[in-house]
């Protein structure tokens, strides 16, 4: 397959608003790939190399950039292969063998080609918002169920494997996958609701836990082997050795845990989102001892060679609390007083509290109804798409945000407003520094930059708006914090935005524009 194939498509399908054309050609793609291809242009059409993140920035490629081939001639599988041994080059001598092995690669790229391998490259392809629309193509170039395909995928975690086992085997090549301890699986999420009081009157038998301010994770055991990931499944275990310690004396053999983590104050309070998050990129002595991280676990997985996820949450709770003890999170099943947990969760220092259908499976990589969280003050996470320059105190600081949200259709986020309230000093020096490392271009008011940094923005609530696309503008915007555990997949989408503005639920497919 020509990875002008493959580009071509990626350009059809930014011109495309229906989620349903979207589908059709990605569908028509995928059945004419090659098997030995098919993982690959997966991968390249939702944004991720098949080899992960390959460390190549943005002024690397555009130092590199060579004179464009006249006419295509890449193949998807020479494109993966370079890829491959592009990631697999490190020490000694690596940044010149790099730059060589990436000079041959666009050299041999039409101009088209070379801007598609530089927003791969770079990110910015991988806004996630294909991956639900690439999950119905799989399964329509297939001919299996969809639903097939996406619990395929949250037990795997990757699409391009998923793909190639749906086009090769079909249901029943889905339908083994289980969950394998050590390997992330995909998180359930949560919806926001609008009151403790709405939230408990729609799910009925329910369970309400604290909602933590902290960082999601998730662990893996299999005899003394641990493994912890984070919410975007990326592996911390080597800068969280007093959770590893712990998960490993558990009183089982294995077992695949659901949770958050924080690191506390001397008196228990939560501190700082950004100092828990501070712990998974560093394995310093002193700020190990300063910063111990405490995990409170809400959910079980699997334990000791049974897998849970089918099982109602009031069973997963009761294997939770006979593996986990102390360590469960703080809550109740059909609590008499939902509202007295609300107020103990906030005079402890906490978000809110998260309410859950007793009834419900853990539906992994789902956000729908099954889960709701309850907060005081309305938050949504957002993707940076900009920041204007400054005035008066704030002169040579990168201020005013520009946000949007996720398009769940797979185009590239939707505008929903601006914002420059809520950052304090060390947050201007901070992405002064950070946003031009995203830079897409600029000009004399602002720098726009790829949308690769989500942040979480308070607000009152939504207005319906001519001025941006959506249709939609946050009211009294304030930004809370940036999200470096969260992507752009896991932005809130611009149906959830509207929803707060049309009392609205936004289901866990999204509408058809």
């Amino acid at each position: 397959m020509q990875l002008h194939d493959v580009v071509t498509t990626s350009a059809d399908l930014a011109r495309r608003r229906s989620r349903k054309a979207k589908t059709a050609v990605l569908s028509e793609l995928l059945s004419g790939a090659p098997a030995d291809e098919l993982a690959a242009a997966v991968a390249f059409l939702t944004g991720a190399p098949t080899q992960g993140r390959i460390g190549v920035g943005w002024r690397t490629l555009s130092e590199l950039r060579a004179v464009p081939a006249e006419a295509p001639r890449l193949t998807v599988s020479e494109v993966d292969s370079a890829l491959g041994e592009l990631a697999a080059t490190t020490g000694s001598g690596s940044v010149r063998l790099r730059s060589e092995l990436l000079r041959s690669l666009l050299s041999r790229a039409t101009a088209e080609e070379q801007d598609f391998l530089f927003r791969l490259l770079t990110g910015e392809l991988r806004q996630g918002a294909l991956e639900g629309v690439m999950v119905e193509a799989v399964a329509a170039a297939a001919g299996v169920p969809a639903e097939a395909v996406r619990r395929a995928f949250m037990l795997s975690g990757r699409l391009p494997d998923t793909a190639h086992a749906a086009m090769a085997g079909g249901t029943a090549a889905l339908a083994a996958f289980r969950i394998e301890v050590g390997r992330p699986l995909r998180p359930m999420l949560a919806s926001p609701a609008e009151s403790l009081a709405d939230a408990t009157a729609e799910l009925g038998s329910v369970s309400v836990e604290y909602k933590l301010d902290g960082a999601r994770i998730q662990v893996h055991r299999r005899g003394d082997e641990v493994h912890v990931y984070t919410r975007t499944l990326r592996e911390v275990t080597a800068h969280v050795a007093e959770l590893t310690d712990l998960v490993r004396g558990l009183p089982c053999e294995s077992v695949v845990l659901d949770g958050e983590t924080l690191a506390l104050t001397d008196d228990g309070r939560p501190r700082p989102f950004q100092e828990t998050m501070s712990r998974f990129g560093s394995t310093r002595e002193e700020q190990v001892r300063a910063l111990l991280l405490r995990p409170y676990f809400f959910d079980c997985l699997h334990l000791d060679g049974t897998d849970l996820l089918d099982a109602p949450l009031r069973e997963r709770q009761a294997k939770l609390r006979a593996v986990a003890g102390e360590h469960v999170i703080p809550g109740e099943q059909e609590p008499a007083d939902p509202d007295a947990i609300l107020v103990a969760s906030l005079e402890a220092g906490h978000e809110g509290v998260m309410v859950k259908d007793l009834d419900s499976p853990y539906a992994a990589g789902r956000r729908g109804r099954a889960w709701l969280k309850v907060k005081p003050v309305h938050t949504l996470d957002l993707v940076v798409l900009g920041a204007e320059w400054g005035h008066g105190r704030r002169h040579g600081y990168l201020s005013n945000l520009h946000l949007g949200a996720r398009d769940p259709n797979g185009g590239p986020p939707v505008m929903v407003g601006k914002t420059f309230k809520g950052l304090t000093d060390e947050l201007l020096d901070w992405q002064t520094a950070e946003l031009p490392r995203h830079e897409s271009h600029r000009d004399d008011q602002a720098v726009y930059v790829r949308p690769n940094l989500v942040v979480e923005i308070e607000l009152d609530g939504v207005q319906a708006s001519t001025r941006y696309p959506g249709g939609v503008a946050l009211r009294f915007a304030r930004v809370l914090r940036y999200r470096p555990d969260k992507d752009a997949a896991d932005a809130d989408t611009i149906d959830t935005v509207r929803a707060l503005l049309t009392g609205e639920r936004p289901g866990e497919q999204p509408r058809e524009p």
